[in-house]
C-alpha cells in the first residue's frame, strides 16, 4: 500500500495539470496520470497531455503508454499503479495522481475487485456484436445468460452489457460474483491529501475554448489523421476521445472545419457538466474542494 500520496481531481481544462506541476515542483513528488484518454499514445494534443517542458519539471507516469488499437480498463491502470509501486519507480517521492477519471480515483483508494483477463479476440468479438446488434438486443441476451447482472445495467449501457457478456464467457462465472470478492485498497486514504478542483463554470467554458483552438493550432488535425491511418475499430475508447469524430468529419469533407472545432467545443462542455456532477455526488467530505 502507498502510504503517503496527493491526488488531484476534477473536470477537464480545471487546472489539475498545472496544479499537479506546481506541487510536484514544490515537493519534489512524481506526477501519475489518473485520466482513461491521456493513456493513449497518439492524441498528445487533443487529449491535452503533458508536453516535454512539464516532464522536464517533474517525473510523469502513465501517460501515452497504451497503443490505440488497445482497450484499456480501471483495473489495468490499478495493476499499472501498483508495478509502479512495487517495483520502487516512487522510492521517497509523493506521488501525485492527478485525472479527471473518477473510477481511478475510486479503484485507488477503495480498491478494485478482481476481474479475470478477457481474450482479445472475445473482447473484440463483443464489441463487433455490440456495433451490429445495438446495446438492447445485448440486452437481452444477457437477461438469458446472467439475468441478476442485466437487471442491475440500463438497456442502452452498451459498453457495460459487453463487459458483463465478456467477462461471463471468458470465465464461466458472473461479473457479480467477481465484484462480491473484497477489494484491497492501493493508496491509504488516512495518509492521502485529496484535492477536487471546482471551477466556477464561465471560467471553465472559457479555459476550454482557449484550449481547443490551441489544439488546433498546434495540429490536433494531424493527429487525428494519423490515428484514423491506423484503420482502428471505432468502438475502441481512443476512437472516442473528444474531437476525433469532429476533426473527422471536417477531414472527410462531412462538415466544414470551424462546425467541427465548434461542435468538440460543445461536447467538451458537456463532458465537463458530467465530470463535474459525478464528482459533487461521489466525493466524500474527505475531499477539499477549491477553486483554480
Amino acid at each position: 500500500m502507498i502510504g503517503k500520496a496527493i491526488l488531484i481531481a476534477g473536470p477537464t481544462a480545471s487546472g489539475k495539470s498545472a496544479l499537479a506541476l506546481d506541487m510536484a515542483r514544490r515537493l519534489d513528488g512524481m506526477i501519475v496520470n489518473a485520466d482513461s484518454m491521456q493513456v493513449y499514445s497518439v492524441l498528445r494534443l487533443l487529449t491535452a497531455r503533458p508536453g516535454e517542458a512539464e516532464t522536464r519539471i517533474a517525473p510523469h507516469h502513465l501517460y501515452g503508454h497504451v497503443a490505440p488499437n488497445e482497450n484499456y480498463s480501471t483495473g489495468r491502470w490499478l495493476r499499472d499503479v501498483r508495478r509502479l509501486a512495487e517495483t520502487g519507480t516512487f522510492g521517497d517521492r509523493i506521488p501525485i495522481f492527478v485525472g479527471g477519471t473518477g473510477l481511478y480515483f475510486r479503484a485507488l483508494l477503495g480498491g478494485l475487485s478482481p476481474m479475470p483477463a478477457v481474450p482479445t479476440e472475445i473482447s473484440e468479438r463483443w464489441r463487433r456484436t455490440l456495433a451490429e446488434q445495438g446495446p438492447r438486443e445485448l440486452h437481452g441476451l444477457l437477461r438469458k445468460r446472467d439475468p441478476e447482472a442485466a437487471l442491475k445495467l440500463e438497456p442502452a449501457d452498451g459498453q457495460r452489457i459487453v463487459r458483463a457478456l465478456e467477462v461471463l464467457e471468458a470465465s464461466g462465472r458472473s461479473i457479480l460474483a467477481w465484484r462480491s470478492e473484497a477489494p484491497e485498497a492501493l493508496v491509504d486514504p488516512a495518509g492521502a491529501e485529496m484535492i477536487l478542483l471546482e471551477p466556477d463554470r464561465k471560467l471553465l467554458v472559457e479555459r476550454i475554448e482557449r484550449r481547443f483552438d490551441r489544439m488546433i493550432e498546434e495540429g490536433a488535425g494531424r493527429e487525428v489523421e494519423a490515428l484514423l491511418a491506423l484503420d482502428l475499430d471505432p468502438s475502441l475508447p481512443a476512437m472516442k476521445a473528444i474531437g476525433v469524430r469532429e476533426i473527422a468529419a471536417a477531414l472527410g469533407g462531412r462538415i466544414g472545419m470551424e462546425e467541427a472545432i465548434e461542435r468538440a467545443k460543445a461536447a467538451t462542455r458537456q463532458y465537463a457538466k458530467r465530470q463535474a456532477t459525478w464528482f459533487r455526488h461521489q466525493m466524500g467530505p474527505e475531499w477539499r474542494r477549491r477553486g483554480r
